[in-house]
C-alpha cells in the first residue's frame, strides 16, 4: 500500500525554509515510523500548488494507520500540522507501467 502526501509551505515561508525543516528536522522522524517500508521525499520545483510530496509504502492501509497511531506517528503527524499550511493524504493502488 502506498500512500502520497501532498504538502504546502505556510505563508510566510520561503521554499528554502520548507525544504530545511522538512529534509533536515521532519525527514529523520518519519524514516522512524513503525512498519515502513520505503519513503520518497519529492521536492516540487518552481511555483505549484503544493512544495512537496512525500511517498510512503506500507504492507496495508491498517499498517500506515497503527504507525500514525503510535507515540513516534503522533509526533510525526503534529510536526507535519506545526510546520504547514495545508497537508493532502491519499492512498494510491501503485500500477507500474514501465521500468
Amino acid at each position: 500500500m502506498k500512500a502520497i502526501i501532498l504538502l504546502t509551505r505556510r505563508e510566510g515561508d520561503t521554499a528554502e525554509d520548507f525544504r530545511r525543516w522538512w529534509l533536515e528536522e521532519h525527514a529523520p522522524l518519519a524514516r522512524r515510523l513503525p512498519g515502513l517500508r520505503k519513503l520518497v521525499f519529492n521536492v516540487v520545483e518552481g511555483d505549484a500548488a503544493h512544495d512537496g510530496v512525500a511517498e510512503l509504502w506500507f504492507d496495508s492501509t491498517e499498517e500506515f494507520e497503527a504507525a500514525y497511531a503510535s507515540e513516534l506517528g503522533q509526533r510525526v503527524a503534529a510536526d507535519s500540522i506545526a510546520n504547514v499550511a495545508g497537508r493532502v493524504r491519499l492512498f494510491v493502488d501503485e500500477r507500474p507501467q514501465f521500468g
